[in-house]
């Protein structure tokens, strides 16, 4: 049985120091080294008195502290490896994942679970075994997704170019076999057989029928109604869809990666990014990315800017060809499921339903902000005739290399008839907002942000923070992995991901699993473990304390590290990048709100 474990809190010895000590209250009101120093250092000491329980406390100041200040972090996650010996817990603790071989065995295992289901219902002639139907079906869709999204998720993140090859075997192989079970019509027969007898169709739950519709509906977009040969071009082009989609996405780059350029002509960038930057007296300025973002937003001479803009919007060439193979089969894959266009054959089934009700939408909407598109324009322009140096740069055209510099332009003149330029940042260090976020949830729906400690190899990065989400009547209910930080070669792009659905866990799966896990050479300590690979699951008190695979989400965001030289600062946010965290812990409160018992209905 899964036990709640009765673990001491983790206590900052920092905390503990300054506890000692007479503090006294700090108000923040820059970003300057000493008000961001005091922004990462201030502590439930400091506060206002609070009737909270003292671990909500505890859990409240930590979750700021671990994303605020760099020291804390360091102890903080460096617990387990002092507990557990540094022996690796495997990917999310997915004991197949310790090793990128393990990324086949996960797939291979999952691939047999899936066999034998799809054996099962095959095999379905009364009236009771078809009521397990859309149970199964449903079981079925999360053993593929659990590889799927998991590894789509790994080979995109991950730093180690085994693991990321590993993570990509995986998903091809399970792809494919989704693709298959797709346009198997013996289980679309079977599933229309059970939802056609109204003994069957009265005893399934309001969520076994929608899921029963939803994969109806997704047969049906599978061609599954063609010829065999049919059915098996649609298998061959949806394959090669995926492929060459991921292909494009996985190299979409500039065709120039850097651009060589004197440092004169970044006059107006921050001279410590260009020193970074120069090498034998020449700027090897990376074309995609925070330092040409920073270029269009700060470099005075507009030829240089015009250079940095096409160098980051002129894709390469090969990856062009791709996008065109792309688009190509797309059209061939829809045309040979009977759609008009592969945008009638994704929107069908989506709230818009047609391309027509898109650009309808898109239309009116660019046609009611064009008054204030307009307007905004003009003062920009007004700010660039002017600027004495935009002579030679079309000086009665807003160019799209200028939109960004003289919105800048803009924004630093009006902050500084108010206050100092920093001043809103100051408040928004990346833990405070963290710390709001939580308390929010808290007070709308219950539930809170914890930090806990993530075991080693649980994570693609040191970098990573895990945070258990806590329900207060129902404990432990989803875990998200907070990848939030930049460095070399990862995505600038913000993103959520689901890497696992709620589910509810049957009692003949965890029979199941039993046996596995008592095999010698498991890898799985009890059946509950081995039933959901290692992830986090727990009983659902509403669900007579049955148990269920928690949610497992990602957010991966790109926010800037303090520079070397501020000791003791945290990052600090812009409103924009507070805006984009909370889209993005937006998405990820679907996954743990919508926890429901079948894996199609969840989130």
């Amino acid at each position: 049985m899964l036990k709640p474990t009765s673990k001491r809190p983790w206590t900052c010895q920092s905390c503990l120091r300054q506890q000692r000590r007479s503090t006294r209250r700090c108000l923040v009101t820059s970003s300057t080294h000493r008000g961001a120093a005091a922004a990462a250092t201030s502590t439930a000491f400091d506060q206002p008195a609070s009737k909270v329980a003292p671990g909500l406390q505890h859990d409240d100041r930590t979750l700021r502290q671990i994303f605020d200040s760099a020291s804390v972090w360091k102890e903080f996650s460096s617990k387990t490896r002092h507990h557990y010996g540094g022996k690796n817990a495997g990917l999310f603790q997915n004991k197949y994942l310790t090793r990128p071989e393990g990324f086949q065995d996960f797939a291979g295992v999952t691939l047999q679970k899936c066999k034998r289901i799809v054996a099962n219902v095959l095999a379905y002639e009364t009236a009771d075994d078809l009521k397990r139907v859309a149970k199964d079906l449903d079981r079925l869709s999360d053993l593929l997704c659990r590889v799927i999204d998991l590894s789509d998720f790994v080979r995109a993140v991950h730093p180690d170019r085994k693991v990321q090859m590993a993570a990509t075997q995986a998903y091809a192989m399970m792809f494919e076999y989704m693709n298959v079970l797709n346009t198997t019509t013996g289980l679309n027969d079977q599933l229309k057989k059970a939802s056609n007898i109204p003994e069957v169709w009265a005893s399934w739950s309001e969520m076994e029928r929608e899921v029963a519709l939803i994969l109806m509906k997704d047969f049906a977009k599978s061609a599954i109604d063609l010829s065999e040969k049919d059915r098996a071009a649609f298998v061959d082009m949806n394959n090669e869809v995926a492929e060459v989609g991921n292909e494009f996405v996985e190299n979409m780059a500039a065709e120039k990666p850097l651009l060589s350029l004197e440092s004169s002509r970044l006059k107006g960038m921050d001279p410590m990014v260009v020193r970074q930057l120069t090498r034998w007296g020449t700027v090897s300025l990376p074309t995609v990315g925070m330092p040409a973002q920073l270029g269009l937003r700060t470099v005075e001479d507009p030829e240089t800017r015009r250079e940095i803009y096409m160098a980051n919007r002129t894709s390469s060439q090969e990856n062009l060809h791709r996008l065109e193979t792309l688009l190509k089969r797309r059209a061939e894959l829809a045309k040979l499921s009977g759609y008009e266009s592969f945008a009638h054959m994704t929107l069908t089934d989506k709230m818009a339903q047609t391309p027509e009700a898109v650009t309808s939408f898109l239309d009116a909407l660019a046609k009611d902000n064009a008054p204030q598109a307009q307007t905004e324009l003009a003062e920009l322009l007004e700010i660039k005739k002017a600027d004495a140096r935009a002579a030679s740069n079309f000086p009665v055209e807003m160019n799209a290399w200028d939109r960004d510099y003289y919105t800048a332009q803009l924004m630093s003149s009006l902050r500084s008839k108010t206050r100092k330029s920093d001043f809103l940042s100051a408040y928004f260090s990346l833990g405070t907002v963290m710390q709001g976020l939580s308390r929010l949830f808290h007070r709308l729906y219950g539930i809170r942000l914890v930090p806990r400690e993530a075991m080693p190899g649980e994570t693609w990065n040191s970098d990573v923070r895990r945070l258990d989400v806590v329900d207060d009547h129902e404990g432990h209910i989803a875990v998200i992995y907070c990848d939030l930080f930049e460095r070399a070669g990862k995505s600038p792009n913000p993103a959520h991901f689901t890497l696992r659905c709620s589910r509810k866990i049957e009692e003949e799966e965890i029979a199941e699993a039993a046996q596995f896990s008592s095999q010698s050479g498991s890898p799985f300590a009890t059946a509950q473990e081995a039933a959901n690979d290692g992830l986090s699951a727990n009983f659902n008190p509403r669900d007579g304390n049955a148990l269920y695979q928690l949610p497992t989400i990602a957010l991966i965001c790109d926010f800037s590290l303090p520079p070397p030289t501020s000791a003791g600062r945290p990052t600090l946010l812009t409103f924009r990048e507070v805006t984009t965290l909370f889209h993005e812990m937006g998405h990820a409160l679907h996954s743990i709100c919508g926890r429901t018992p079948l894996q199609n209905v969840s989130g």
